[in-house]
């Protein structure tokens, strides 16, 4: 299926950034797997311990016990490769250079375990991080930059299939700006109709339909309601990207909409000036992945509709309906005809 070669695509870039070294495919696999199994027991096991929790930890000891052996498996694989960076880090302060502590052509020069590594707590003597919270913040990095842009990567592609002619006028934007080349981060960044394309997708298909909950910090009221100190408050992410009073034809796929003359134009994903999408939350608990989750996204998406046309599979049309996991996915997984460009025909 398309999700799954996004998935291992999207998770290979993020282990290399995580730990800053290019593994083989069996130890991304088994990271992978470790990853996707912590996720799903988040999503679907640990409910119950929102309730009565002293109570509920004893009647669902069998539960506690496997979320400890998957946080087990995930330190057994990445304790290994923390160390490494450690080892590296000290080779280079006590003046070995960066080169030579490189591996041939697998090590690269920065990664995130890096900056975990300089981390220290001023609230807690200067400590550094331990082994186990550098593990769950490994954990947490590639949870957050896996899933989500995956699932939005699906989402805009399968409306690329069912609109060919928007898909046409990408590839002839990319076409016109990269030539024969490879697509660059820079030639991406100077592409509008790549990035309203984008977005377009985020506003339609935000990957979670709802921003993590917050609190009312006092008694407040807006536009006649009163929200009372400590009330839990929800931001419906997906209503507000198809809100018919603030989007033309809301759904519809139109990445025109963000261009000049467009309804959308100008809207910034931020919130720095009105709030009429906001797939990565506002304000200051904005995802801290915003600039690399759109560099992604706008970088595949280049890339995968200048090597290749989508087309629906005969028999097979794509159905966008949600089906609700760790994000809102597709019921049913984007089956498309790919056509590499002036070549011949491929089914993915």
């Amino acid at each position: 299926m398309v999700v799954e070669a996004f998935r291992y695509a999207m998770f290979c870039l993020l282990v290399l950034m995580c730990f800053g070294e290019r593994l083989d495919e069996a130890a991304v696999r088994a990271i992978g797997a470790a990853q996707r199994d912590w996720l799903m027991y988040v999503a679907r096991k640990t409910g119950v311990f929102m309730f009565w929790p002293a109570v509920t930890k004893h009647l669902f000891r069998g539960r506690l016990k496997m979320g400890f052996a998957l946080r087990r498996r995930q330190k057994e694989l990445f304790l290994p490769l923390i160390e490494a960076r450690r080892a590296r880090k000290d080779q280079i302060s006590r003046g070995a250079g960066a080169a030579a502590a490189l591996k041939a052509d697998t090590t690269f020069e920065h990664s995130y375990v890096d900056t975990l590594l300089d981390i220290k707590l001023p609230d807690e003597g200067g400590r550094a991080l331990t082994d186990d919270e550098m593990a769950n913040l490994c954990s947490e990095f590639l949870t957050a930059g896996t899933d989500t842009t995956t699932t939005a990567l699906q989402w805009i592609m399968a409306e690329l299939v069912k609109n060919p002619r928007i898909q046409e006028n990408l590839y002839n934007e990319i076409k016109a700006m990269t030539g024969p080349e490879e697509v660059t981060e820079e030639e991406v960044n100077k592409m509008p109709y790549l990035k309203a394309v984008v977005l377009e997708g985020l506003r339609k298909h935000p990957p979670g339909h709802f921003v993590l909950a917050h609190k009312a910090a006092e008694d407040i009221e807006i536009s006649g309601y009163l929200f009372p100190k400590g009330a839990t408050v929800n931001f419906m992410v997906a209503d507000m990207g198809r809100d018919e009073r603030e989007w033309q034809k809301p759904t519809e796929f139109v990445p025109e909409r963000f261009l000049p003359g467009g309804d959308g134009e100008g809207v910034d994903v931020t919130g720095s000036r009105e709030i009429r999408m906001m797939p990565f939350g506002v304000g200051r608990r904005i995802c801290a992945g915003l600039g690399i989750a759109m560099l992604h996204l706008e970088y595949f998406v280049a890339v995968l509709v200048k090597e290749f046309e989508w087309k629906e599979v005969p028999g097979d049309e794509v159905d966008l309906a949600e089906k609700t996991e760790f994000t809102v996915v597709m019921a049913k997984p984007l089956r498309a005809r790919l056509v590499p460009r002036g070549h011949e025909l491929t089914t993915l």
